[in-house]
């Protein structure tokens, strides 16, 4: 083993030096941070020691640690570039004997826009997706050291210390939490039978909920009562009675006629003349809209949504795939803001924090760089989705030491992807930045140890050149 490790010296001295590079120059060129309105006011909350509940509570209290030690975001943006490029570099010593595969597949992980702008951006997608991926890297290693218990249990607290900050970023980040026990439950299985699966699986799945809930609820003690996630459930049923009635005008909303029919008029009116399946944001536009909302009891309109769901499904699903297209498909990538540099946010807050709007000649160059790659497949949820679905297959069909925790990471993008079909209330493109990272950390897993994709291509074209060295067999 140390023969192979020595032989595989070089190729990993060449990745870390490509990854510890590309994470300094992520940090340096765009330090302190970009932040957009959400972040200035995430940030403002991290500050203050008030957390807004529109937003997620751990997500201002991570930046209101780091601004008490570094004023500003730079410590944030810290500690997410190094959870992903961290993840990616401890991947190296999962394989005793990396490919050089491996040098292109960390150089060009370094140049995209999903590493080096995203992980300089202060939003909760990022937060999400790092934790995420650096929770099934830590079970991976867990997975190849089963057999060393310290070394097992000390990645296995890891991945779950990592899966409960997945849960608290965001409301339907428990998708990665439950993926996680079950891909703890898996490899448990397969080292020592039923029961210690059941053991780690669950178990796992409920230290995860234990400590969520428990941090979640001394968060809240600092927040202004949970307010949020109400407002935004009854914004989500609104956006999707106004998509209904727009792609089917005579459909009856009864229960809000007969209850609160100025909204069932403006519904018909203000509504339908400001839907867009890009974002809800335009019904902003209507003040009496908004006002008619506000006035309408939640549970009138949590009523007249299940009618629209019960009754007539089919539109329903209808008006839920055309958002879920502009979301995962973007047919106007530039609609779904892909790309954000520089600093700005409400005026006050910005003043509170003493920030000024900045767009640097940097800041420019960066986003430039960036919308350089807009209509090609790097910012194409889909081509991710494709990539990943292909490694999946390749690593459930290869079964190394490894590749379940790694296969479970992209089952768990595909879920969370799917969650939006029913959340989605806009077409932002960082709502999917966790399936785009996915699948990049998993085709660089992937290349460190291509030999098994060898074997299939040469199955699939008929070569046996491929076949040759011994080396390659799996």
């Amino acid at each position: 083993m140390t023969g192979r490790a020595t032989a595989g010296a070089p190729v990993r001295a060449a990745v870390a030096a490509i990854l510890i590079a590309g994470w300094i120059v992520t940090l340096a060129i765009s330090w302190p941070g970009h932040l957009s309105y959400d972040s200035i006011i995430q940030l403002h909350d991290g500050r203050t020691g008030f957390y807004h509940s529109w937003h997620p509570p751990v997500m201002a209290w991570l930046l209101g640690l780091g601004d008490a030690l570094v004023p500003g975001a730079g410590l944030f943006i810290a500690l997410d570039a190094t959870m992903a490029f961290g993840a990616l570099l401890s991947l190296l010593w999962i394989r005793p004997r990396p490919s050089w595969a491996a040098v292109v597949a960390a150089a060009i992980c370094v140049m995209l826009p999903q590493l080096v702008l995203y992980q300089a951006i202060v939003w909760k997608d990022v937060l999400f997706a790092d934790a995420a991926v650096a929770g099934f890297v830590c079970l991976a290693q867990a997975e190849t050291r089963w057999a060393q218990i310290r070394v097992r249990f000390a990645f296995v607290a890891a991945a779950l210390a990592f899966f409960v900050l997945a849960t608290l970023v965001r409301q339907n980040g428990l998708i990665v939490a439950v993926a996680g026990g079950l891909a703890l439950g898996v490899m448990a299985a397969r080292a020592g039978g039923v029961k210690p699966a059941m053991l780690y699986g669950i178990g796992g799945l409920a230290v995860v909920l234990l400590f969520a809930a428990a941090l979640s609820f001394v968060l809240a003690l600092h927040s202004d009562d949970g307010e949020g996630p109400t407002a935004q459930l009854r914004l989500l049923r609104l956006y999707d009675l106004v998509g209904a009635v727009a792609a089917e005008p005579p459909l009856p909303l009864d229960r809000l006629k007969a209850e609160a029919p100025d909204l069932e008029r403006l519904i018909r009116t203000d509504g339908v003349r400001l839907y867009s399946p890009q974002r809800n944001d335009t019904l902003v536009g209507s003040p009496a809209l908004q006002d008619a909302l506000a006035d309408t009891p939640p549970e009138l309109m949590a009523a007249q949504w299940r009618d629209l769901i019960v009754h007539h499904p089919g539109l329903y699903l209808k008006t839920r795939t055309e958002l879920f297209r502009w979301l995962f498909l973007t047919p106007d990538i530039a609609a779904c803001h892909p790309v954000f540099v520089g600093v700005e946010g409400p005026p006050g807050e910005m003043g509170d924090l003493g920030l000024a709007p900045r767009q640097r000649p940097r800041d420019l160059a960066l986003a430039a760089y960036a919308k350089a790659f807009m209509g090609t497949p790097v910012f194409s949820h889909a081509a991710f989705g494709a990539l990943a679905f292909g490694v999946l297959l390749l690593l459930l069909r290869r079964r190394a030491p490894g590749d379940i925790a790694m296969a479970f990471l992209l089952i768990a993008a595909f879920a969370f992807a799917a969650s939006f079909f029913v959340i989605s209330i806009a077409c932002d493109y960082r709502y999917l930045y966790f399936l785009d990272l996915a699948s990049l950390a998993a085709l660089f897993y992937l290349a460190l140890d291509p030999a098994y994709l060898f074997q299939v291509l040469a199955m699939w074209s008929g070569s046996s050149w491929l076949l040759r060295s011994d080396a390659r067999k799996s």
